[in-house]
């Protein structure tokens, strides 16, 4: 059943970009692109009578171009480079053409999936690992229905004097600071930017919900909606982000979606609502109390349970882990609670029928792919060990005492490799690779001197 509905949605995906070629016969160009294990669009400009080729697989990328560090740089001794001589795989579409709008001659994209020569899956892509957490809590029964949210800054093309980037509404000159959360003025300030995504995101069928002013200045918010295809909310999450930046660029802006680009203003996070669904399309959740079914409890524990193995995946980079600060609405402790946004889980008020578990780690700079799998082998540890969660948390979870989610960048790495979950629910090849790739990264900023620790050593010590 799994592999005839795999057909119909290629199927299905083939006869979307036929029709969107027939109605644009003005392209000029045509993006072919896979996203590597950073979430980094990876790929090729061709001209726009390549899209059939593309769709049928004719684009060939090196099976090394979805592992490369976040300077585009290959892994040192990867088994992907020079011990398997660096060979070629096939990209295959995974979403249907649409346009980019943003560019200023017609320009279509084509959203693609790194393959083996022969078009079987390639352990390296992270996509693959989603797919097979996926697959495993299908087996049980079950399939995720997610949805995510997206904190970003929208930014001034040119820095400031010291070469910081400048956020569109900055309200330092005031004499008290603000944060603006929720204010619509500053949705209005840049409604041409907001009604132009908002295009973008229909051109290209994602499914963009409420936007709100954030806790800084020039920090927003898009959600979009949820869906019972994790891939699909991956894919969207992804191409999201770059539809942002995107349409930022045109418009002479930026976005950043790093996880803390200003010391002493809000980080940006990526929340993901979750919920579980049988075969008859009911939340099992739901037991219709305000408490919810043991399932959603069992699933609680095993997202605790694994949450220090997945910090590497939750927070990927060095600037991640400035983020999680007392008071800032970043978790810092494992626990959970109903209504309680201090909480790492959150259990939001709403109807039984939408009850649902709110995972509140991860920062936008993340690789939605590898999240998801994080989050759902969490799910899937819970269920299969029918695990217990601790009592949930009411008031301010920063005064719990609990176990502390990892909090270096060097402590998470070194949890996930020794971690024995990636080795059951993720192919070992690939949680070797993320190592490899991740202590390469580590390495180099590791030798990078501050203007912080110049300005304060050099000559005083």
């Amino acid at each position: 059943m799994s592999q005839e509905k795999n057909l119909a949605g290629r199927s299905d995906l083939l006869a979307q970009s036929h029709r969107f070629l027939a109605e644009h016969t003005d392209l000029k160009w045509i993006e072919g692109f896979i996203f590597d294990i950073n979430g980094v669009p990876r790929g090729k400009w061709l001209p726009a009578e390549s899209a059939q080729k593309l769709l049928k697989g004719g684009l060939q990328m090196p099976r090394s171009a979805v592992s490369l560090d976040i300077w585009g740089r290959d892994i040192e001794n990867s088994p992907l480079v020079f011990a398997s001589g660096d060979s070629d795989g096939v990209c295959l579409p995974v979403s249907p053409v649409s346009l980019a709008p943003w560019h200023r001659e017609p320009t279509a994209q084509l959203h693609m999936q790194l393959h083996e020569a022969d078009g079987s899956a390639l352990y390296a892509d992270p996509r693959t690992q989603l797919q097979r957490v996926v697959d495993r809590l299908k087996g049980l029964g079950y399939s995720a229905v997610c949805a995510t949210e997206l904190e970003f800054y929208l930014l001034h093309d040119e820095p400031d004097h010291l070469a910081h980037p400048r956020p569109v509404s900055d309200n330092d000159a005031e004499l008290v600071p603000s944060t603006d959360v929720y204010d619509l003025s500053e949705l209005n300030a840049q409604r041409h930017f907001f009604a132009d995504v908002r295009a973008a995101c229909e051109e290209q069928g994602i499914p963009a919900d409420s936007v709100l002013s954030e806790c800084a200045p020039g920090q927003f918010e898009i959600d979009l909606r949820h869906s019972a295809d994790p891939l699909a909310v991956a894919d969207q999450t992804l191409l999201f982000k770059r539809l942002l930046k995107g349409v930022a660029s045109s418009h002479g802006l930026r976005v950043s979606t790093m996880a803390k680009p200003f010391g002493n203003r809000a980080g940006n996070g990526m929340h993901v609502h979750l919920s579980l669904i049988d075969g008859a399309g009911r939340n099992v959740f739901n037991n219709g109390s305000e408490q919810g079914s043991a399932l959603l409890h069992q699933a609680v524990a095993g997202m605790l349970a694994s949450a220090n193995d997945a910090m590497a995946f939750f927070a990927p980079h060095s600037n991640s882990y400035r983020r999680f600060q007392e008071s800032s609405h970043a978790p810092l402790n494992l626990c959970w609670g109903y209504d309680n946004r201090t909480t790492t889980l959150r259990i939001p008020a709403s109807k039984p029928e939408a009850r649902r578990i709110e995972h509140r780690i991860a920062g936008a700079d993340v690789n939605p792919y590898l999240v998801l799998a994080a989050i759902l082998t969490g799910v899937c540890h819970g269920l299969e060990n029918q695990l217990e969660p601790p009592a949930p948390v009411t008031g301010d979870a920063y005064q719990v005492e609990s176990e502390q989610l990892i909090n270096t960048w060097g402590g998470a790495l070194q949890r996930f490799g020794h971690s024995d979950l990636w080795r059951e629910y993720l192919d070992p090849r690939f949680a070797a690779l993320f190592v490899l790739l991740k202590r390469q990264e580590q390495a180099e900023i590791g030798t990078r001197v501050t203007d912080v620790e110049y300005q304060s050593y050099l000559y005083r010590v």
